[in-house]
């Protein structure tokens, strides 16, 4: 049985290319998501592990979580407990860390690396030996700064430039008086690094004295825990801990694990799809190669073969496929994971250097991947040709799908289906992330059991192109009647691409209704003309807005900032904002008051308002984060949305209590409203600094929409996978039907049907499934489409549902391209069959 299945194999080497292709594909996939993530991770982890090289223990202030502070105020580390960490035994030395965010302009003005990736810090005394000097000098005072050589290198910074950067809103204009190397992982990833002398990091950063981390050197003969026992015994233990740099190094590594694990879960599962959709495939061609050898088998069975031995004949070749399909898939996936990697540098985003990563995990769920799938998909058509007769068989009346089987799938499919529409139906009931599960339930009981329907549904929908079809004449109408002939198969075949189109409409209608509602949101929530925040989402300086108020032309503006308050025993957020000017900057529908913020008067949203029991008039007391306490009055309740929500009150009331007042954004009007003339004043006015942006409504859609599109575009992308293994499918289904209907296009050709009759009856075939698939995949995806938006309309007021019709129609052209250039190699083999070989064959 062995000899005969490799036997079998080299037989069939056309048809079975076909399976090879779809599992070698989906491998792929699957392998070079493996490579491309270990290999970035791995270079990841090794840049950051040289980042701790001077480091064997850190002193770390204790976050609010982990003290009595609900406030959230941060614990300063200072000079007194830096020199008795140095004093400890067994310590060498000790480096305070100070560090934030530094936006550094490049020659062309523009941001060099983006946003959280551009950081600052401190140079540790003349000679810091993190940051080792490749030219000039440690940095002194305001005016100089040194940056590191691989950001010197991309902007073509030297010693002596003049360098624009900015910390938290305005430009600073120092001079590069050092270069340094470095391994710090930002910096590796594409982003910058600015070092000041420590008094001037502390006075941009926080406050004179204080440090972000202390990090502490062990003297020779000193191990990392003997010198964190030391420090334990001088570290006042309500402020601050220890932790040892090994320790920093393998968080780290958890750290980049845990970021790439995001990723290599959505690529796997396009790869998962991709390989789904190869089964159908699989499954095809193995029931067509068992359908040519009937009589075949039927004399093994004769001469001896029991019904195991058959069914395991099928698998071993299935073994064979998927063994050869998997190392080639294998082999093509190192080629994709590196040609990621590549394309992540084209793309601007920076990888460490680092060697190609194959593990032997890949390896091995490479082979395992291939060789299950593929003898998964086999094993039904193996047990089929297990169970022919071998004396039926042997006189070409083997049992075909039999009525009773249709309607136990009807059933099946029918009941899974219901079950999937009610689910989804229950989910879109319930509030937000609740409904999630059940309606990612729901999808997929729905998919099943559209897919088990797809017989049943194909003869309807099929034939309501009829009419159509009638234009070809005898050709359509040929091609209309083998197109229900096996409804199994064609359910198959059309089910490939309708996965791939549920998906990615279901998708690009969430992504046009979140765009729409996200534009009217901010067409009617806001009147003010501009936004102005900083390009990674910190904080900006006061003196932001102060600037743009001085700014000829600017009528209102209000900063908001955030400060962390106690309020009925929970922590709320309170947003400062200009009492006088905010209610000419927004648009807020208010439900319950007025919309008016001075003094201890204040607004807040309808859900605060409900959770705590508040109403126009309800009087409140708030604990500052400085700990001083003030009562304060509900002057109305507004309807919130995503860009305002929250206890709103007055600047002048909140900024007294606040450590250090800083703003998230400010809103700007202007008498003449938007225009590129104002915008470029203001942008002037704040020293055309590259880390603010000044934005107007259409920027800030506009932003949305590139992050939509650069979301939809990838899915496109990783979906193209899975359209080219469905155009194998359908040729694959094309290729047995003709196989299947040698005989009969004999005829037809006899009777006067000639080659290109023969041609366009199997591409009107061809286009004919693959525009049912194609009708399946968009219906549902709009279904999924609507029902994932009833869940965030939940959460967003003005969730609106948007049906793309243009792409809808690509998506339905790019399904009929699919059949036709699918059924051109099965085309040209039909017209040029002999008729009378055809006529005679079996």
């Amino acid at each position: 049985m062995l000899r005969t299945a490799l036997r079998n194999v080299f037989a069939h080497k056309a048809r079975l290319l076909m399976t090879v292709l779809a599992v070698l594909l989906g491998v792929a996939f699957v392998s070079g998501t493996l490579v491309f993530t270990n290999t970035i991770s791995d270079a990841y982890q090794k840049s950051s592990a040289k980042g701790f090289d001077q480091v064997d223990v850190a002193i770390r202030p204790k976050s609010a979580a982990d003290t009595d502070d609900t406030l959230g105020r941060r614990h300063d580390l200072t000079r007194p407990l830096l020199d008795k960490a140095a004093g400890v035994p067994g310590a060498a030395s000790a480096i305070g860390v100070v560090n934030g965010f530094t936006a550094i302009a490049g020659k062309d003005g523009k941001l060099i690396g983006g946003g959280f990736q551009s950081q600052g810090g401190n140079y540790w005394s003349e000679n810091d030996p993190r940051y080792p000097l490749t030219a000039g000098h440690a940095p002194h005072g305001t005016g100089e700064i040194a940056i590191d050589a691989e950001t010197a290198r991309r902007a073509g910074y030297k010693i002596g430039d003049t360098v624009r950067l900015s910390v938290d809103g305005p430009v600073l204009k120092p001079i590069v008086a050092g270069i340094f190397r470095t391994d710090d992982g930002n910096v590796a990833a594409g982003g910058s690094l600015a070092l000041f002398d420590t008094a001037t990091a502390q006075r941009l950063f926080h406050s004179a004295g204080t440090y972000d981390e202390i990090d502490v050197k062990a003297a020779p003969g000193t191990s990392q825990s003997a010198l964190r026992e030391a420090l334990d015994a001088v570290v006042p233990k309500d402020t601050a801990s220890t932790v040892t740099g090994r320790q920093l190094a393998d968080d780290q590594a958890e750290q980049i694990s845990a970021a790439m694990s995001g990723m290599k879960t959505g690529l796997l599962v396009f790869a998962g799809i991709a390989l789904f959709v190869g089964t159908f495939i699989i499954a095809n061609t193995f029931t067509m190669l068992v359908a040519q050898r009937t009589k075949e088998l039927a004399l093994l069975r004769a001469v001896g073969a029991s019904r195991r031995q058959v069914t395991r004949s099928v698998l071993i070749e299935a073994f064979v496929v998927g063994a050869v399909a998997a190392v080639g898939g294998l082999a093509a996936g190192i080629g994709i994971g590196a040609a990621m990697r590549s394309l992540m540098g084209t793309l601007g985003a920076t990888v460490p250097d680092g060697p190609l990563v194959v593990s032997p995990g890949t390896v091995a769920t490479a082979l395992l991947v291939g060789v299950l799938i593929t003898m998964l998909a086999a094993w039904l058509p193996g047990r089929r040709a297990a169970k022919i007769p071998p004396v039926a068989a042997m006189s070409s009346v083997h049992a075909k799908a039999t009525t009773k089987s249709l309607v136990l799938r009807n059933t099946i499919g029918a009941l899974l289906a219901a079950a999937g529409v009610a689910v989804v139906l229950y989910a879109t009931t319930m509030d937000g992330s609740d409904g999630q599960a059940p309606m990612g339930l729901g999808a997929v009981l729905l998919i099943i059991g559209v897919f088990v329907l797809t017989p049943l549904l194909s003869r309807p929908l099929i034939a309501a192109a009829a009419p159509v079809l009638r234009v070809f004449g005898i050709s359509g109408k040929l091609a209309r009647q083998n197109s229900v002939r096996n409804p199994r198969r064609t359910a198959a075949t059309a089910s490939a691409l309708m996965i791939g189109l549920t998906l990615i409409t279901g998708m690009t209608v969430m992504a046009g209704s979140l765009q729409k509602s996200i534009d009217k949101m901010a067409s009617s929530a806001i009147r003010a003309d501009y936004v102005v925040s900083m390009a990674n989402g910190n904080s900006l300086s006061p003196d932001i807005g102060k600037k743009l108020a001085a700014v000829d032309g600017v009528t209102d503006t209000s900063p908001l900032r955030n400060a962390p308050s106690r309020i009925d025993r929970r922590t709320e957020f309170l947003t400062g904002v200009n009492g006088a000017a905010i209610g000419k900057l927004t648009d807020l529908d208010v439900t319950d008051g007025s919309f008016e913020v001075g003094g201890t008067g204040v607004v807040v949203d309808s859900d605060t308002a409900g959770s705590h029991g508040w109403k126009a008039g309800s009087r409140f007391q708030v604990s500052y984060e400085d700990g001083a306490k003030e009562s304060l009055t509900v002057a109305g309740v507004y309807e919130a949305n995503e860009m305002i929500r929250g206890i709103i009150l007055d600047n002048a009331t909140l900024s007294p209590h606040q450590r250090g007042a800083s703003d998230m954004q400010v809103m700007v009007k202007t008498a003449g409203g938007a225009s590129a003339a104002v915008k470029d004043r203001l942008e002037k006015a704040l020293g055309d600094n590259p880390a603010v942006k000044v934005q107007d409504k259409k920027d800030l859609s506009d932003d949305i929409a590139q992050m939509f599109t650069l979301m939809l575009n990838m899915l496109y992308g990783l979906l193209a996978m899975a359209v080219i293994v469905a155009v194998l499918g359908v040729v694959n289904t094309l290729a047995m039907s003709v196989f299947e209907r040698s005989q009969e296009i004999g005829m037809l050709r006899a009777i006067g049907l000639d080659r290109k009759g023969i041609k366009r009856m199997v591409r009107l075939e061809s286009l004919v499934i693959s525009l049912f698939g194609g009708v399946l995949g968009i219906g549902l995806g709009v279904f999924f489409g609507w029902a994932a938006g009833q869940l965030l309309g939940s959460r967003m007021s003005t969730y609106e549902l948007v049906l793309p019709w243009g792409r809808m129609a690509v998506f339905l052209l790019l399904a009929a391209t699919v059949g036709v250039l699918a059924a051109l190699w099965p085309a040209r083999r039909a017209a040029r069959l002999n008729m009378l070989t055809a006529i005679k064959s079996e």
